[in-house]
């Protein structure tokens, strides 16, 4: 292990724009808003909220985003192009209309790309860079100055490559980011370039922009690290163009518990980085990765035989680190008293305190393994999880009680000649011991339910009038059954006053789990009162 660090190392997170640049990947602005608040809820330093004027849902992001309590939005960009002014040119104004605090420009740092994909002088790319980052400095904007390509320029005409980047730090630029845009340097080059950068400009105005081409994006980061510089950029699990990025989610366990380096994450906040990393997958509607370092299911499994024996008499020599502290669990030997410590943490972020002995543990842990087993995730549907918790303890009263209910789907030529569906739902249900049935169609069978029961609630409980479903994934949880596959559906709702809650249903009936995830977020917002 390195000897402790006692600088301080700043996190850069760019799931939101690096990241979006992976294949099947594409953030709703919902997904942006919600991965920016988990990130902020982690303790990251600051977030790339995308590209203003690159897209309607970047720029829908930046006129609507969320209440951060810790993290700094930036907005990423261009230097100006050549033969504009910078208070002329288009993107710095997008950029400054953004209203970030902070601003990323990305600039050449190799003479190749300069000459062959610009087409224009060293000397016009220097002032491009310097003139850009000190017009954002003069608008009161901390500038960063994205080195693209900066490893390879540096290979190739290290004086071009430093003169690039020395030009931006004298313009007053915060942060230097160090870039390997191919991502096909080694940890030791890195090691070796960045301590040569070093001498020209201070490590605590450098940061580190690794791709993983070669797979050692996460390594070349940390060597980095070990050479000076004092930001590090990356993605949550890794995600982005070709191979993806550095990975924030080893990163930042790696950084704290290996090499005892101080971050914006406090040391119990580290516990939910598991949770992270799933609730991006989750987002996604992707598979978490198994063997993922840290996080993975499989990432502290031990199967049977020589390891599994031992560990019941020594259950350290075989982990790096207590499974725990990031969140993760053990796959065997996993005690009733793990369980119940990990459901009294998940109360104790509700409200809720309990003593270790009360009998709704042993209960919950028994249900939540049973559900898990079934296809329930909680990571990201905190609402159904609530609820949850609370049947068991006796806390949700009886609201309504659905007797029935059906869904039609009608396909046909409408007056128009048109090809239609319409959907109609049907449900009866009690509340207080009066019966009460509705119909309503809707755009789909999902909705034409979420109609039916909010219009059956709405003489009851007004509030649930409100209510908006806000994003609908679907999983297919067992893909050899076919059609007759289990699901999964997870859903996002908002009330009036712009409160979010996840919530979750499971079934081999999509329609099924759809109304079990409307029903919980309905309980949800109702016993929130």
């Amino acid at each position: 292990m390195h000897k402790p660090m006692n600088d301080r190392i700043y996190l850069y997170d760019s799931t939101l724009r690096d990241g979006a640049q992976a294949r099947g990947v594409d953030f709703t602005v919902a997904d942006k808003q919600a991965i920016a608040r988990e990130l902020d809820k982690l303790g990251i330093d600051m977030i790339e909220g995308g590209w203003p004027g690159a897209n309607p849902n970047d720029d829908q992001f930046f006129a609507a985003v969320p209440k951060l309590k810790h993290a700094k939005l930036t907005a990423f960009g261009m230097t100006r192009r050549a033969g504009r002014s910078a208070e002329n040119d288009p993107g710095l104004a997008a950029l400054l209309e953004s209203n970030t605090p902070s601003v990323c420009l990305v600039g050449k740092a190799w003479d190749r790309q300069v000459e062959k994909a610009l087409g224009i002088s060293k000397n016009e790319n220097i002032r491009m860079v310097q003139e850009s980052i000190a017009f954002m400095v003069k608008k009161k904007r901390e500038a960063l100055f994205d080195a693209e390509h900066f490893f390879d320029g540096y290979k190739a005409n290290p004086e071009f490559a430093l003169e690039v980047i020395t030009s931006a730090y004298e313009a007053g630029c915060r942060w230097i980011v160090l870039c390997d845009t191919n991502g096909g340097s080694m940890p030791h080059e890195i090691e070796a370039m960045v301590t040569e950068v070093t001498k020209h400009i201070p490590g605590s105005h450098l940061g580190i922009h690794c791709h993983n081409d070669t797979e050692n994006a996460v390594a070349n980061s940390l060597a980095a690290v070990h050479a000076g510089v004092r930001q590090v950029q990356g993605t949550i699990n890794g995600i982005g163009e070709r191979c993806g990025n550095a990975n924030l989610i080893s990163i930042i366990p790696n950084l704290m518990l290996k090499m005892g380096c101080k971050t914006g994450i406090a040391r119990d906040k580290l516990a939910h980085l598991s949770e992270v990393s799933h609730f991006l997958d989750d987002r996604l509607n992707r598979v978490p990765n198994p063997q993922a370092a840290y996080v993975g299911s499989n990432a502290f499994a031990h199967k049977g035989g020589l390891h599994v024996s031992a560990m019941a008499k020594d259950n350290t020599s075989y982990e790096h680190i207590d499974p725990g502290i990031v969140g993760n669990k053990r796959a065997v030997l996993v005690s009733d008293k793990s369980g119940r410590s990990n459901i009294i943490d998940r109360l104790a972020g509700m409200g809720i305190t309990l003593p270790p002995d009360h009998p709704g543990i042993a209960r919950l842990v028994s249900e939540v393994k049973h559900r898990e087993a079934q296809g329930y995730a909680y990571e990201a549907a905190e609402a159904s999880f609530e609820l949850l918790v609370r049947r068991q303890l006796e806390q949700v009263p009886e609201f309504f009680s659905v007797q029935k209910f059906r869904v039609l789907d009608e396909r046909r030529w409408n007056a128009k000649r048109q090809l239609v569906t319409v959907s109609e739902a049907t449900i009866k249900l009690s509340i207080e011991g009066e019966e009460i049935m509705t119909v309503a169609e809707g755009n789909g069978p999902v909705n034409a339910l979420d109609t039916a029961l909010r219009k059956a609630l709405a003489r009851h409980y007004p509030k649930v009038k409100d209510i908006i479903l806000t994003d609908y994934k679907v999983r297919i949880l067992t893909p050899q059954e076919g059609t007759k596959a289990l699901t999964r559906v997870m859903i996002e709702s908002r009330d009036g006053k712009g409160g979010i809650c996840n919530t979750i249903g499971v079934s081999p009936n999509i329609i099924d789990a759809s109304f079990d995830a409307l029903g919980d977020a309905i309980t949800y917002r109702l016993v929130a009162g």
